[in-house]
């Protein structure tokens, strides 16, 4: 089991960036592909960006392709999510996850990642 602790979200203004991290500990890190994922209020959990356990093959949701970079340090145990021209309809909490052993590789549902961390707030303030 890997346990996942986000952090470095907060307030930034439209426009803005911020750069979020995702701990791991527990069971080796480098053999799961990553995934993040936001929930704002009222509305479902839905998918950000995954990556391959190698750091390869990065995906995104259109929603935010072209602005967030999705990274990993399989030597620090650590996600990242580059987060630049950030837009008020980016608020959310958001939260990283392990992809299941055998899902599919390409995977962006929710019933494919585990292991979810406490997540972090991102507000963007128009």
């Amino acid at each position: 089991q890997v346990q996942l602790v986000e952090s470095g979200g907060g307030l930034v203004q439209a426009g803005g960036s911020l750069r979020l991290s995702c701990a791991a500990s527990g069971r080796a890190f480098s053999v799961y592909a990553m995934g993040w994922f936001r929930q704002a209020p009222g509305k479902e959990r839905e998918f950000v960006a995954a990556i391959s356990r190698f750091g390869t093959s990065p995906n995104y949701a259109d929603s935010v392709k072209g602005r967030f970079t999705i990274s990993r340090d399989n030597a620090k145990n650590t996600l990242f999510l580059q987060m630049n021209s950030l837009k008020p309809e980016d608020t959310a909490m958001y939260y990283c996850a392990v992809r299941l052993p055998g899902s599919p590789g390409t995977s962006a549902a929710l019933r494919d990642f585990g292991s979810w961390g406490q997540g972090t707030q991102v507000t963007v303030s128009s």
